[in-house]
């Protein structure tokens, strides 16, 4: 589990699978109303406030983004609590928290790479197993590989997540940040390019 500020209110948390199968919590559990849902939401604010001093209390915005093979994105943004006219009071119990959990799933695989060479060597090793090679990025210091519409059998696709885990690690950072933010390196069939390009 791994958890950051993405501002006052609001934090990021990067939930892998293993995360939830210790917990024995299958991904179609986290927006059921269950009771170790709830545990391991408890789990994620006890932790947010020991690493960053985030607390929450009153209404709670959670959106849970299903990452395949990689995990889960879980935003936590903390309404605001106790307003001057007093209409936001009923908020002011320290212990209780609402929340309002929305999900969304996407078939993007994403991986980050701390050189350019390990993006470079996992993209000489990927190529054949692909037909779109996805779009390159660079932000914050690192080179970011976005490969969509990936349709292989299951075995093909594993192959595919243990090449890119090696040389990579898969990142909680969505695809609006990227292309917000980040620096384009290669738009278009990015693993076929990088492969064109550099040995």
């Amino acid at each position: 589990m791994r958890v950051e500020r993405l501002g006052q209110d609001k934090i990021r948390i990067f939930l892998t699978f293993d995360d939830l199968t210790e917990r024995g919590i299958e991904k179609e559990d986290m927006w059921r109303d269950i009771p170790k849902v709830h545990e391991l939401f408890n789990d994620m604010m006890e932790q947010a406030y020991h690493e960053l001093g985030f607390e929450v209390s009153g209404p709670v915005a959670v959106e849970v983004f299903a990452l395949p093979a990689q995990g889960m994105v879980v935003i936590v943004t903390r309404g605001k609590t106790g307003s001057k006219d007093g209409k936001e009071e009923e908020f002011e119990d320290e212990d209780v928290y609402e929340l309002e959990v929305t999900l969304e799933e996407s078939d993007l695989i994403m991986y980050a790479f701390r050189d350019f060479e390990h993006m470079v060597e996992a993209a000489h090793r990927i190529n054949a197993l692909l037909t779109n090679g996805g779009a390159a990025y660079f932000y914050q210091g690192k080179y970011h590989l976005v490969l969509e519409e990936v349709e292989l059998d299951q075995e093909r696709y594993h192959k595919l997540i243990a090449i890119l885990s090696e040389y990579g690690e898969a990142t909680p950072i969505t695809i609006y940040v990227l292309e917000e933010y980040g620096k384009v390196i290669v738009a278009d069939d990015a693993v076929k390019e990088i492969c064109r390009h550099f040995t």
